[in-house]
């Protein structure tokens, strides 16, 4: 077994299932959590201070991620070297545009989902966020910034509560104010990690600097588009004076779920539990008689269920299988077509 310094150790996240996760650690290694990756080398936190370190390589084909726990070994020169990996509790990813697999962050607690109440607010690709965070095990909180300059603030409120299934907390910040900490108190005990997601310019970085002293570089948004400049350019981790510590992360606008179809259809709970009614089991709740669904739930929160299911579906295709499906709905495209100029004349 190795020394832990249990109390400061739970200062950057350690609890028991992680610890119960060490198995036969070798001799002189000691546990570290990975706060930030770089190309040639890793910063990691031993409970007391940072440390610059690399990766052996028998862990080189790890898809490593901030908030890994591992194991880091001294080696000559005094160089600190990742030797092994605790499997994570949690693990938030995403899929890229081929399907494959990108991991963002490990053992988290909660996701904070940030979306600025101004030009940012997008119920649709919040509910993307919420996909991606529920199909992970996480518990999400959406914090909703800039409610110190925005218009509609509560009818935006209203309208993300009717939309989205009740039980999950939605807040109203000022990302700047020292009240942003008290708000999002109930989630800041000692001990727990908590992920900052959503686009850039929401103010991710602003509420990290807040709620840690971290300094984050923070930057406005385009008087164009009103969209976001990105500021923040990695994932790093930062501790709370509560005790709790917080992943901010890069802004990015379209995040595929690393998720099956029934994983999605899970996290959209409401609309599982009243599809349990429908008159058919396989109801698509499109035009078919005797669903429960249609006209219960929000009709733009039905398309973007259907759409992340569509982009689950062709994650989860081989190439050929891609190819094929749209060699077929060209050949349906061309029907139709020759359908239409036959009536036509």
């Amino acid at each position: 077994m190795i020394d832990i310094d249990f109390a400061s150790l739970r200062l950057i996240g350690l609890n028991q299932t992680i610890i119960s996760q060490l198995d036969q650690p070798p001799p002189g290694a000691r546990l570290v959590r990975i706060t930030e990756i770089h190309r040639a080398w890793l910063t990691v936190h031993d409970g007391h201070c940072e440390l610059r370190a690399r990766v052996l390589p028998a862990l080189h084909s790890q898809d490593l991620a901030v908030g890994d726990w591992v194991l880091s070994t001294t080696l000559a020169h005094d160089e600190h070297w990742l030797c092994a990996l605790l499997p994570p509790v949690t693990h938030i990813g995403r899929r890229g545009h081929h399907g494959q697999h990108h991991s963002l962050v490990s053992n988290v607690d909660t996701a904070l989902l940030v979306m600025g109440l101004d030009h940012d607010f997008n119920p649709r690709r919040l509910e993307r966020y919420l996909t991606i965070v529920k199909t992970a095990q996480v518990d999400p909180v959406v914090v909703l910034s800039k409610a110190d300059v925005a218009q509609d603030v509560a009818q935006r409120m209203a309208l993300l509560r009717q939309r989205l299934p009740a039980g999950i907390p939605v807040l109203a910040v000022n990302t700047l104010s020292a009240d942003a900490t008290l708000q999002l108190a109930p989630w800041l005990g000692a001990g727990q990690t908590l992920v900052l997601l959503g686009s850039s310019g929401a103010g991710k970085s602003s509420l990290t600097n807040t709620l840690t002293q971290a300094h984050q570089p923070t930057g406005g948004v385009r008087h164009g588009d009103h969209r976001g400049r990105h500021t923040t350019t990695s994932r790093s981790l930062h501790q709370c004076a509560s005790g709790a510590c917080i992943i901010d992360t890069p802004g990015l606008r379209s995040w595929q779920a690393d998720a099956d179809e029934s994983s999605i259809a899970a996290s959209f709970e409401d609309i599982d539990a009243l599809a349990a009614q429908c008159q058919f089991r396989d109801c698509r709740h499109a035009s078919e008689p005797g669903c429960a669904v249609r006209g219960v739930i929000d009709g733009d929160r039905l398309q973007n269920y259907h759409k992340l299911l569509r982009d689950a579906r062709r994650s989860g295709q081989s190439p050929l299988e891609r190819i094929a499906e749209v060699a077929k709905w060209k050949v349906l495209q061309r029907a139709a077509s020759a359908r239409n100029k036959q009536k036509m004349r």
